[in-house]
């Protein structure tokens, strides 16, 4: 018999969970060197539970620009991509 697909735990889709289970406070007290041993699994301190996020680097600078502070000695800086000029023209000035 097969499993409905709402069902089904998709691992991609799990999200962060704030609360631990008990047995996972217990291993996060463990890697921490919180836990002691013989002792009760009631009772337990709380324990944070961070989600970590990392930024992505813009396609630009990945693409091997090399940044001004990183330039060899004697070379010229670059100069600014137009693109980022316009930009700054075409912004309406706020309404009062």
């Amino acid at each position: 018999m097969s499993q409905h697909s709402s069902l089904r735990i998709d691992p991609t889709q799990q999200g962060h969970r704030n609360v631990l289970k008990r047995h996972e406070r217990v291993q996060r007290l463990i890697d921490l060197e919180r836990w002691k041993d013989r002792q009760s699994a009631f009772g337990l301190p709380k324990v944070k539970s961070l989600k970590i996020k990392v930024k992505k680097v813009k396609a630009e600078k990945a693409e091997g620009q090399m940044p001004q502070a990183a330039a060899p000695p004697g070379a010229a800086p670059a100069p600014a991509p137009p693109a980022a000029a316009e930009k700054k023209k075409q912004v309406p000035p706020p309404k009062k």
